[in-house]
């Protein structure tokens, strides 16, 4: 999910299927690889989204990870979902088009081959690494400060008890949902600014909390009993 930072499991999404007796015309698999679907291929021992297996069409965002300075995207589809549904002749530009939306920005594509150029292979492989050393990295500052936190298998999305300021959430930009709170470890975050993001969360806590009149929120429902450590689930 957008907000927990899941991967699905593709193949075991596959194998279900076949499972289930579901002939190859009777489901079409979208892969939604907005942002981890730039970060997997520089990893190792890690699911392939690959066309080689049952799917059907994979998107991927230029604007988080890759960092192009504005919103876009390259999905890709299989010719055979195409054909008469979206390609069209256009007389007027002498041309056939195929997009979903009749026009596309002619700069993306040239930001996104800027950007994989001017970086290469070897930069994308450690920046992924470093994300998730310093997700990993906050989920341990965060389990040490006794707040709620999970962090998904091979994703750089912490997610954790809400914090209770609506000041301290503006500030630091997080992004909330009910009674979680996630960050998005993307390359420009270090741990010196995990480190400061910290100081000021345990010093609030204190505050938050004081003498034990206000309790941590219970987070069991959104990240698992086994991560929420709410005077219910506490060990």
């Amino acid at each position: 999910t957008t907000v927990k930072g899941a991967i699905d499991d593709l193949d075991l999404v596959v194998q279900t299927l076949k499972e289930c007796g579901f002939q190859r015309n009777r489901f079409y698999i979208h892969c939604d690889g907005a942002l981890f679907g730039v970060m997997l291929p520089f990893l190792n021992q890690v699911p392939q989204i690959t066309f080689k297996k049952p799917i059907d069409s994979v998107s991927v965002s230029g604007h988080k990870f890759l960092g192009c300075p504005l919103p876009c995207g390259v999905q890709m589809v299989r010719i055979k979902h195409i054909g008469g549904t979206l390609s069209k002749d256009v007389e007027y530009i002498a041309s056939r088009d195929a997009t979903i939306t009749g026009s596309r920005n002619g700069h993306a594509p040239i930001f996104l081959w800027y950007n994989l150029s001017l970086k290469g292979y070897n930069w994308f492989e450690k920046e992924v690494r470093k994300c998730l050393h310093n997700a990993n990295y906050l989920k341990g500052q965060l389990k040490k400060a006794g707040v709620s936190v999970m962090l998904n298998k091979l994703s750089n999305i912490v997610v954790f008890e809400r914090p209770q300021d609506d000041g301290f959430i503006q500030h630091w930009q997080l992004s909330c949902q009910g009674n979680v709170a996630h960050v998005a470890v993307m390359p420009n975050v270090t741990i010196k600014t995990l480190d400061s993001f910290m100081d000021e969360l345990v010093a609030k806590r204190l505050m938050w909390f004081k003498d034990g009149g206000n309790q941590p929120p219970c987070v069991a429902s959104q990240i698992g009993k086994e991560n929420c450590v709410c005077p219910l689930h506490k060990c």
